[in-house]
């Protein structure tokens, strides 16, 4: 027996209607804060910059970035400055 490909359903949904996963509820954005002064924004913005050190992802904000330009690009961990 041959199936009509348009009969096909492929993201695996049994047909009810219902999306896959979908619990009502939406992820709401977390805020951004500096990891050296502290500012919050409600998401990142392109003028801060954002560092892994051991794993562990870091932002900082534009003010605290240009004023540790110099350790940031030597690769040096927050904690040195």
């Amino acid at each position: 027996m041959t199936s009509d490909p348009g009969d096909k359903n492929d993201d695996g949904d049994s047909g009810s209607g219902k999306n896959r996963g979908d619990s009502g509820l939406t992820e709401q954005p977390r805020p951004v804060v500096c990891a050296h002064c502290g500012t919050t924004s409600p998401d990142p913005q392109p003028t801060w910059t954002c560092s892994v050190e051991n794993g562990t992802r870091h932002y900082f904000c534009d003010t605290c970035a240009r004023a540790n330009l110099r350790a940031i690009e030597g690769r040096l961990d927050s904690g040195w400055w």
